[in-house]
């Protein structure tokens, strides 16, 4: 409560439409808040972008490009996008107001997952992939942190397109805090080139399989570069040999999904599926 009230955002009308009310998270790249869009009197959630971001023009273009890109999906397993905007400095994004908690949440305070309790997780978040690989969408930022678990049960993908928006702007006090945090899940292309695909969201929908199965990431490390430096060197290892009694055909499908080499995956989320 105290940081909501010390939140200048919090009570500022947007675009004279969106009023924030209420800060459900902060991140190394943006504050969520929950809002209200007076214009149709409905409960959104509202995406603000971080100053370092919101001041830098080649981000601006980009957020924008993605943005319309990202509303242009619509898809159950996906958080919907309504609308993007710029107001005295601030940059936002407004989205379907989704209650419940992220998937890191879950494994946060429950440990890992049951075989049929992960795959109950992991099916609608790769359908939801697939509808975005099939209109050429890439998310580029898999991770529990994404991945949003409704009260009523529906699975739902976030922040399509943001990791993209962030990666050309060059804004490295923000991109290192969220590179920490993002490398355990990015696909040995993304790290040694730079380049993505859909096959590099599958590799990062298996490390997130690995991870509800197992409670933690394959690699750990004091730096981003030490994890990276694994994803691009080793293969991941089998979950099986972290928590004992997983069957080897679920073994063989994280292998296979988290291939060093982007061919030996499946093809995209859908082929994963």
């Amino acid at each position: 409560m105290e940081t909501t009230l010390l939140d200048p955002v919090v009570g500022l009308v947007l675009e004279k439409r969106y009023r924030v009310e209420r800060r459900l998270a902060r991140g190394g790249m943006s504050t969520v808040y929950e809002g209200t869009d007076l214009r149709l009197d409905r409960r959104v959630a509202i995406k603000v972008m971080a100053e370092a971001l919101a001041t830098d023009p080649s981000f601006i273009a980009s957020f924008n490009r993605e943005a319309r890109s990202a509303a242009r999906l619509s898809h159950l397993n996906v958080v919907s996008v309504s609308d993007q905007g710029e107001d005295d400095g601030f940059v936002f994004l407004v989205m379907e107001l989704v209650r419940g908690q992220t998937l890191r949440a879950v494994i946060h305070e429950n440990g890992r997952l049951s075989p049929e309790q992960a795959f109950a997780v992991l099916a609608p978040t790769l359908s939801g992939l697939s509808a975005a690989h099939r209109t050429g969408l890439i998310h580029r930022d898999v991770k529990p942190e994404n991945i949003l678990l409704s009260r009523d049960g529906v699975v739902k993908v976030a922040d399509f397109g943001l990791a993209r928006a962030v990666a050309g702007t060059g804004t490295t006090s923000v991109t290192n805090g969220v590179l920490l945090g993002t490398v355990a899940y990015l696909a040995p292309e993304q790290i040694e080139r730079g380049t993505a695909d859909a096959r590099s969201d599958v590799y990062a929908a298996g490390i997130v399989l690995y991870e509800m199965l197992t409670g933690k990431p394959p690699y750990a490390g004091d730096s981003a570069l030490s994890v990276a430096y694994q994803h691009v060197n080793n293969d991941v290892p089998l979950p099986s040999h972290a928590v004992s009694g997983i069957p080897s055909e679920i073994d063989e499908l994280v292998s296979s999904a988290t291939r060093r080499d982007p061919a030996a995956r499946p093809l995209d989320a859908g082929a994963f599926l």
